[in-house]
């Protein structure tokens, strides 16, 4: 299937999934992640749910990245120029709502890609080799074309299927690992 039909696919499939679902199945995904990796001293870069698209919620693995004593990372999407800024997170104050309905840090200690050792990545679906499908802007495609390469990508997925990607791009990153509610799937 070609990105854009995947795209109206997944987003309808997940419009279908009520909020006790999405939390559901959020929580469980979250706990397989923290009991996979200590997160302890680690720059992670993580996301924040977008509630109007139904994405993952994300706040009790940030929670439990604070607990673990990493580092929490939080991005601010630039679409003048579709760069991502990152920003050290402290303290819930420095969240707002987007115009896009993105919770992002307004203030913070800004961060370099080149110091993240984990990506949390947003997805809408993604394929047997870890090649995504986002929203299309390529955000994270040049986030993570500028990491260390020793930094993990690692995608979070509502669903529990691939799907196959006709129009892959040569700037489209694979992802590392992917969890979804069954469990954790290595692509390296």
């Amino acid at each position: 299937m070609l990105k854009s039909e995947i795209r109206s696919f997944y987003k309808k499939k997940r419009s279908g999934l009520s909020p006790y679902e999405i939390s559901r199945i959020s929580s469980h995904v979250q706990t397989l992640v923290m009991d996979s990796f200590s997160f302890k001293d680690k720059y992670i870069s993580l996301f924040l749910p977008i509630e109007k698209q139904h994405e993952i919620n994300t706040f009790e693995l940030l929670e439990g990245i604070i607990l673990q004593g990493g580092h929490p990372v939080l991005s601010k999407s630039n679409f003048s120029d579709l760069s991502l800024s990152l920003f050290l997170y402290e303290e819930s104050k420095q969240l707002t709502l987007s115009e896009h309905g993105i919770p992002e840090p307004t203030n913070g200690k800004e961060i370099s890609a080149k110091v993240l050792d984990v990506v949390f990545v947003p997805l809408l679906a993604i394929n047997e080799h870890g090649h995504r499908v986002g929203y299309g802007k390529g955000f994270y495609d040049r986030l993570l074309s500028n990491c260390k390469p020793e930094c993990l990508f690692i995608g979070l997925h509502l669903f529990d299927e691939f799907i196959e990607i006709s129009d892959l791009h040569p700037n489209d990153v694979p992802l590392h690992l992917c969890f979804t509610p069954s469990g954790m799937y290595d692509f390296r």
